[in-house]
């Protein structure tokens, strides 16, 4: 067969592969979709702070650490990257590390697009009806309140991409890590483990890199002292500690579920592929 035939050929098999159809291709897609989905939104609602007590009724509880106080106040994120993190156990899972690093990457890829394209958005002239057309509303400003609401501060941005990005990354490596040693057994530990793991590193780079070092090297803000660093860390891990204990039921539910979508025997496959490191040949599945 001539050049010209073997593309050919190549193409012909590629246009066969219908995505709607493959299951393990279409499953791919919706999880990294959702995935993708959730770290963007996660990214935007972070701008607002919420008081944890005050959500649920509670009694305001003022924590005392590195003699530092406070109430519980968390930004809006926290309500999603516990879920991110639970898809990267999911998908690394079936797809291994090279499926979730493409992932993590597109989500940071995309996130920063988002921002180049709402900072382009600010920048543009506000007619004059707009900004006044929600006066009545407590909003005497829609430019400012657009440009405050969407516009996070630069050291903010790079701080969350940074942290996202060495998680998933960490992420990945504990849970390979942690699943070499176990085996097919304890889905809880490795999925559970990886994400305790990768959340104290996404925990206090952020606020290393938005409220400490970038502060220092800009030299415009003052930057945060180290008690204060680790006690926001601190709770905000706490937080996403127990948010990873809360979820690992949802993680054998989303095996059950996507089991039986694969069948059985398509899931069994997967999983040892997954498993395989660069380099390395997979085990026949018996």
């Amino acid at each position: 067969m001539d050049q010209s035939g073997a593309n050919q050929g190549k193409w012909s098999g590629l246009r066969a592969v219908n995505v709607l159809s493959h299951r393990p291709t279409f499953l791919f897609v919706i999880l990294g979709g959702f995935f993708v989905a959730n770290a963007l939104v996660a990214e935007f609602i972070g701008v607002k702070i919420f008081a944890f007590e005050d959500t649920l009724g509670l009694e305001r509880f003022n924590f005392n650490l590195f003699g530092q106080e406070g109430a519980l106040q968390f930004s809006a994120g926290v309500l999603l990257w516990p879920i991110v993190f639970v898809m990267t156990d999911v998908i690394n899972e079936y797809y291994g590390k090279r499926g979730i690093r493409l992932l993590s990457f597109m989500a940071v890829g995309l996130i920063t697009y988002a921002f180049v394209m709402i900072f382009a958005a600010i920048q543009l002239a506000p007619a004059d009806w707009w900004v006044g057309q929600n006066t009545t509303k407590g909003v005497p400003d829609m430019q400012k309140a657009f440009s405050v609401v969407l516009g996070q501060g630069l050291l903010i941005i790079v701080g969350s991409l940074a942290a996202f990005l060495i998680a998933q990354l960490v992420d990945v490596v504990s849970f390979h890590r942690i699943k070499r040693l176990t085996g097919e057994r304890l889905v809880w530990l490795r999925a559970t483990g990886s994400t305790l793991i990768s959340q104290l590193f996404d925990s206090f780079v952020v606020l290393a890199v938005a409220f400490k070092f970038g502060p220092a090297l800009v030299g415009n803000v003052e930057p945060w002292t180290w008690d204060q660093l680790l006690a926001v860390g601190t709770v905000q891990y706490v937080y996403k500690f127990i948010m990873a204990i809360v979820l690992t039921p949802f993680i054998y539910l989303a095996h059950h579920f996507i089991d039986g979508y694969l069948g059985a025997d398509q899931a069994a496959a997967m999983k040892q592929e997954a498993a395989v490191w660069e380099g390395e040949q997979a085990a026949p599945v018996s």
